[in-house]
């Protein structure tokens, strides 16, 4: 039995340019508009509208299929969708001028000619268009963070021309406009004559108000950015770069924002990896936004959590803290993790996503002192980007290191092997690695009992 009525797909697989595919034709546009009518049109319970790769039919795109009766239509336009809408999913009655009935046809048509111009290119000795990718790489990445700066997308909001857009966002409209073109070749605005509006993934994810935006805490990959632009001198130097931006306040809140998201969706899987039988007070060392005490301290009431971070830091802290109703059980402490005491009897020390910001001498010295501070058999807990022994992998741990070379003293990542011997050398033992869900890993090592 269907969940829904109806299963919209919609073909949106990019392709090199010139290469012909449906979002070449306008198909991101189409997308835009059938899930802006299925919305207004109260359907969302009963239409399910899912984009999907490509089937070698570009020359006839966009395609739509609505299933259960398996319906393709072909060279759909904009201008088409409410009658497909109206007639099709309202009142179940297939718009017939658009429908692809040449089934022989379908299964005759090429499906090469994606291969074809990539053989035109390797015997032109062109360059490969993965290749092409990655080194252009940083240009739709420029174009996206410039967006979110502005904040382009809250600014498109239901629908805006180029020139509205620059006056809400002071900006020159030749500019705006070209930078909005941009966004619509990268499928994250649709444009319909001279209107831009925002495509399901940029109202959902870069819109301020929608429940799922990410845009504050991106922010920080802004910044990053500037640091990244420096990594030939940095590399020259062996260390990174100063730049203007470096004691700007708004990038501690942009940093603090950015830790927020990613660490209260981890949180839970680190409280369950490391569980809270036996566990009364926690230390966590450059807590940032407080989310992993938070999450302890929600788990249970027994659980007292101290938090220790730097002062431009810590009236975040207090800020998330408070919000979530959990002043009484999480207590925040201004000081420096290099230089000053931690105390002593917690059951649990944690360094989430602190570790690659310091030297290996520096991280020596942080879990020497960190075994001294915790009780009989409690355990320090390192949660970070682990390097494959070889530390020429995983893509995402390797980049990061690079990461802390343009934005950090002397910081990188770091192996489990790196980590363990750190570990014992602290005089902890028992130590061992934990998977957690996405692309960071636990490493535990446990104080000796009395």
């Amino acid at each position: 039995m269907e969940p829904f009525r109806f299963h919209l797909f919609v073909y949106t697989q990019q392709k090199p340019e010139g290469v012909s595919s449906c979002p070449s034709k306008g198909s991101l546009v189409v997308l835009e508009e059938l899930d802006r009518q299925i919305q207004a049109r109260g359907l969302g319970g009963n239409v399910q509208l899912t984009t999907c790769g490509c089937a070698g039919l570009c020359d006839e795109g966009p395609i739509i299929i609505v299933y259960p009766a398996g319906v393709w239509y072909r060279r759909v336009q904009p201008s088409d969708v409410s009658e497909i809408v109206g007639k099709h999913l309202l009142d179940g009655k297939p718009v017939d001028r658009l429908i692809w009935k040449d089934a022989p046809a379908m299964k005759a048509m090429p499906a090469e000619h994606l291969c074809d111009a990539m053989a035109d290119q390797d015997q032109a000795g062109m360059l490969p268009e993965h290749l092409n990718q990655m080194i252009r790489g940083y240009m739709p990445s420029r174009c996206i963070l410039t967006a979110l700066e502005f904040d382009i997308f809250t600014a498109v909001g239901d629908g805006a021309s180029a020139e509205q857009v620059s006056t809400r966002i002071h900006a020159n409209a030749r500019a705006t406009g070209m930078l909005l073109n941009a966004l619509a070749a990268l499928g994250l605005l649709a444009k319909n004559g001279d209107d831009y509006r925002n495509t399901p993934d940029s109202s959902r994810f870069f819109v301020q108000g929608s429940k799922d935006n990410h845009r504050n805490g991106l922010l920080h990959l802004a910044n990053i950015w500037h640091h990244w632009s420096t990594l030939t001198d940095a590399v020259r130097r062996g260390a990174s770069i100063p730049t203007d931006r470096d004691n700007n306040p708004e990038r501690t809140h942009d940093f603090i924002a950015a830790m927020q998201h990613h660490a209260k969706n981890r949180a839970p899987f680190v409280v369950k990896a490391l569980g809270t039988a036996g566990v009364r007070r926690i230390l966590d060392l450059g807590g940032g936004s407080g989310a992993y005490s938070i999450a302890f301290a929600k788990t249970s009431s027994d659980v007292q959590c101290e938090i220790l971070d730097l002062p431009e830091v810590v009236p975040l802290t207090a800020e998330y803290v408070s919000q979530a109703g959990l002043s009484a059980q999480v207590s925040i402490r201004t000081g420096d993790m290099l230089r000053d005491h931690f105390g002593s009897g917690y059951d649990i020390i944690m360094l989430n996503a602190v570790c690659h910001m310091f030297s290996e001498e520096q991280n020596r010295d942080i879990f020497r002192r960190a075994c001294q501070a915790l009780a009989p058999s409690g355990r320090l807990a390192v949660q970070d980007f682990i390097l494959n022994p070889d530390k020429a992998g995983p893509l995402h741990a390797a980049l990061f290191s690079l990461n802390m070379l343009v934005g950090t003293d002397a910081g990188a990542t770091y192996t489990e092997a790196e980590y363990a011997s750190w570990m014992k050398a602290a005089g902890l033992s028992e130590v061992r690695r934990i998977n957690l869900p996405g692309p960071s890993s636990l490493i535990v090592g446990r104080s000796k009992q009395d």
